[in-house]
């Protein structure tokens, strides 16, 4: 139960006034202490300047006895008046004004909710309203909250932690992840801090605090549209439904220089592991090769667990489904099936999203224009580990390599060439493949 009075309780302490009850039998129905209310009232309570009908506000001792003319000298608005007391501007423009105060707002209840007196007073009134005083409550507790609860020392040290891991482009929840303990703060006040300035590291330093809009990219040309039917997003469906316990596998590339090397990456959806293989040309072929050079790896039985179907788009490099899908193809089509292939729609890439998101850990190491020319697959296999180390959120804050050698074993990651990397040796900046 909050120990703050509510809007609620205030609209009672304000009945409880008017009704000229007691601090303490107001207490008792609330349930609360009379000084808390005694102290709600000389906190919440504000002046009021009023008179009553037909007298404006006047709180000088001579209202009474005054007689003076003209206070205001040439600039008066009303210079027909009878006398200067009358007008609301006296209190301000007299020479001789010496305020009244009345006495009642020194005792309880410090208001003059229920006087008497209160509809022939020309004084100035002291006032609780329950929806004023809720207002100016709030707008207090809101105040209170705001800003930095830290001192010096803690800042200082969180920004040791934190500082040398962003530059190594890890992110703030990679970071909290593996040191909570140490930095005693929550993910959210890290951001707060870096929004603030306190730390060496700005938000331009985090890799996507902040974004800017992709440019227009040129549609790609497809050919060999036939390998398409049967094979579509909607056929794949259908697949899904029929067979809901494979696991999905996504299939892409990503582009380096026009007309270098590229990568073709296979994501494992269900763990978020994913593997990239350099390529000297965007062919078909090639896609073939890594397949027969995975088969052959792994064996057909380790394969047809890994790969029962695989969703990919419409690139000219995956127009040849069947030599992907069977074994020993021929072009008669006869072979052993390894796997299915299906297509996303065209201009639909959301349809695989899963590889599309995990492309920006990708772009974070080799971002777009850079020439993957100068690589090896032994570069491509080291940024692959990072990667696959890197912690998610959606993962139960476990990495893509835990969870995948959770459910397939560690010996067929080690098949595949990957291997773990410490946390805070994870760097996910061009840096790490520069030689």
């Amino acid at each position: 139960m909050s120990k703050f009075l509510t809007f609620e309780d205030r609209l009672i302490i304000e009945k409880g006034l008017r009704e000229n009850k007691s601090f303490g039998a107001i207490a008792r129905e609330l349930g609360k202490d009379r000084t808390t209310i005694a102290k709600e009232i000389k906190k919440h309570a504000f002046d009021l300047k009023s008179g009553y009908s037909n007298y404006t506000y006047n709180s000088c001792i001579h209202r009474v006895s005054c007689k003076m003319k003209n206070v205001c000298g040439t600039y008066c608005t009303r210079s027909s008046a009878p006398k200067c007391s009358i007008c609301n501007k006296c209190n301000d423009n007299c020479s001789d004004f010496v305020e009244e105060v009345c006495q009642g707002r020194f005792k309880p209840p410090y208001v003059c909710n229920a006087c008497a007196q209160y509809g022939k007073c020309t004084l100035k009134k002291y006032i609780y309203n329950a929806e004023k005083a809720h207002i100016k409550f709030s707008e207090n507790l809101s105040e209170s909250r705001t800003g930095i609860m830290a001192v010096e020392a803690d800042l200082f040290r969180i920004n040791a932690i934190i500082t040398p891991l962003i530059k190594k482009g890890q992110s703030i929840h990679q970071i909290y992840v593996n040191h909570s303990d140490e930095l005693m703060c929550s993910e959210k006040t890290l951001y707060n801090y870096i929004d603030s300035c306190f730390f060496e590291v700005r938000n331009i330093d985090l890799p996507r605090k902040v974004k800017y809009r992709p440019r227009y990219k040129k549609p790609e040309f497809k050919v060999d549209k036939s390998c398409r039917i049967g094979r579509n997003y909607e056929d794949f469906n259908k697949f899904m439904e029929k067979h809901p316990d494979f696991p999905l596998v996504q299939m892409d590339t990503v582009i380096g220089e026009q007309g270098g090397k590229c990568l073709m990456t296979i994501h494992f959806v269900e763990t978020s592991f994913m593997l990239a293989f350099l390529r000297d040309a965007n062919t078909s072929k090639s896609v073939i090769d890594i397949f027969n050079l995975l088969d052959k790896i792994l064996g057909h039985e380790l394969f047809d667990k890994l790969f029962p179907v695989i969703l990919t788009d419409n690139g000219s490099e995956f127009s040849n489904p069947k030599a992907i899908e069977l074994r020993e193809y021929s072009v008669s089509g006869k072979g052993c099936r390894r796997t299915y292939v299906f297509y996303c729609d065209p201009s639909k890439p959301y349809e695989k999203g899963a590889i599309e998101v995990n492309h920006e850990l990708i772009r974070r190491i080799l971002p777009k224009g850079t020439s993957f020319n100068n690589l090896t697959q032994q570069d491509i296999s080291l940024m692959m580990n990072h990667i696959n180390s890197y912690k998610r959120k959606k993962l139960n804050n476990r990495s893509p390599y835990e969870t995948f050698s959770f459910y397939y074993g560690e010996e067929m990651a080690k098949r595949l060439g990957c291997s773990p990397v410490a946390a805070d040796d994870i760097i996910l900046k061009p840096s790490l493949l520069k030689k």
